[in-house]
């Protein structure tokens, strides 16, 4: 399978740099370098102690709880995504209260997702699965369903940990 420089239209060789095999065109020198997919997720709490979590209707671990979540699209800001999925996935709005955290999610499908987590104050609690969601519940923080995204969990811990801080 042959690869072309999308700078010129030449074709990209193999090519050994900084240590990394990197697609690089034969003519104009244009490398190809693979990046983190950027992506979001929403936590979201009511005022119960509980956390707002979707059942994934889509690969990868569908039919598995996770936090709502997805990638942002070339035209919006993380926090823009964020606010989308939540009401794609949820059916809720929310807004963005503050930055959880930037986490590293390896995937076999994109490599490496790079999630940016948001804590979000809902408007209304009214739930409707969508778009990438079978289901949307509120659980208990004491007693969460397994959660499969290493990133996610990470998210959850420090959201938690956040929230027992007092300043």
């Amino acid at each position: 399978m042959k690869r072309y420089c999308f700078q010129c239209g030449n074709e990209l060789r193999i090519t050994d740099l900084d240590g990394k095999k990197r697609f690089t065109c034969s003519g104009c020198g244009w490398i190809r370098y693979e990046n983190p997919l950027p992506a979001v997720a929403a936590f979201v709490e009511n005022g119960k102690d509980e956390l707002l979590l979707i059942k994934r209707d889509a690969e990868p671990y569908k039919g598995r709880w996770a936090l709502p979540s997805g990638f942002i699209e070339i035209e919006e800001t993380p926090e823009d995504a964020v606010l989308r999925e939540l009401k794609e996935e949820t059916g809720v709005d929310g807004t963005i209260e503050r930055l959880i955290g930037v986490y590293s999610q390896r995937c076999k499908l994109y490599k490496n997702a790079l999630l940016i987590t948001y804590k979000i104050k809902p408007k209304g609690e009214y739930l409707c699965p969508g778009d990438d969601a079978k289901d949307v519940k509120f659980f208990s923080k004491k007693r969460l369903p397994k959660i499969p995204f290493s990133s996610h969990i990470k998210s959850i811990k420090d959201a938690q940990e956040m929230g027992k801080r007092k300043c």
